[in-house]
């Protein structure tokens, strides 16, 4: 566990903790491998080599960063939640939709198996 990500989930509301738990133990179950760190101010997670998801705590919500392949894909199912390119808002004051967001992280993970980072040649 990343010791920044843990000291960012300890500074939110008791709500966002527990939201931003779930999602963390989620990504987790999902993909036992995937690396956590910290990037653009909030966890973020890699497999193979590649972004996986990102989340963050607002005040009012917790932002879902799943890349835009991924939000496309789950378009449909997002309709009900204010969006971004790659990005979804889900209510802190709401139950978060783990199943959908399940699949989602699914998705990605299949994304970065099927297409590896590429390795940066050396001179």
């Amino acid at each position: 566990m990343d010791k920044q990500v843990n000291a960012y989930i300890e500074l939110q509301s008791a709500p966002q903790q527990e939201c931003l738990k779930l999602l963390r133990d989620l990504v987790f179950q999902l993909a036992p491998e995937a690396e956590e760190g910290f990037s653009y101010g909030m966890p973020a997670y890699r497999l193979a080599g590649k972004p996986l998801i990102y989340f963050a705590a607002y005040s009012k919500h917790i932002g879902l960063y799943a890349l835009p392949s991924a939000h496309a894909a789950f378009s449909d199912e997002l309709k009900g939640y204010k969006q971004g390119k790659g990005s979804v808002q889900f209510p802190v004051d709401k139950e978060l939709p783990l199943n959908l967001i399940a699949r989602m992280i699914a998705f990605r993970i299949t994304e970065n198996q099927s297409h590896p980072a590429k390795q940066k040649k050396r001179p």
